[in-house]
């Protein structure tokens, strides 16, 4: 990333319309982030990106590359620290020490209870509703 805003970072020539960057926004997780801020797409951005965590960073990385190319037909992996950030994905591939152990759509996951995916999530929501 450098310096300017969110805006000029995603689209440095000026080529697409605030639309178009919501969407690409939108399909690399990172909408949500952007309207919490105050200024959202005019949100500063400093050298080297560093007000931006390392993982939003590259969601904005991935974005430019959304608002030139829709990938409509490529897979997208997605490593998360945070469980709730795949659950808008449409595959989950869950591995535990290396080893895949699950793997479905996070709404079948979710559905069964006895799902390591489904444990994980429900800690999450108990870890998040103490804080």
């Amino acid at each position: 990333m450098f310096e300017g805003t969110v805006r000029s970072n995603l689209d440095p020539l000026g080529e697409y319309t605030d639309n178009q960057i919501w969407e690409a926004l939108n399909c690399c997780q990172l909408g949500d982030e952007v309207r919490k801020k105050e200024l959202k797409l005019d949100s500063p951005v400093i050298e080297n990106g560093e007000n931006w965590s390392v993982g939003q960073r590259q969601l904005v990385c991935l974005g430019r590359k959304t608002l030139r190319q829709q990938f409509l037909e490529t897979t997208v992996i997605t490593i998360a620290h945070r469980i709730t950030s795949v659950l808008d994905s449409d595959m989950v591939l869950l591995l535990d020490d290396g080893v895949a152990v699950e793997r479905d759509t996070p709404t079948k996951l979710l559905e069964d209870r006895s799902s390591l995916f489904s444990k994980l999530v429900s800690e999450y929501t108990m870890r998040s509703m103490q804080t």
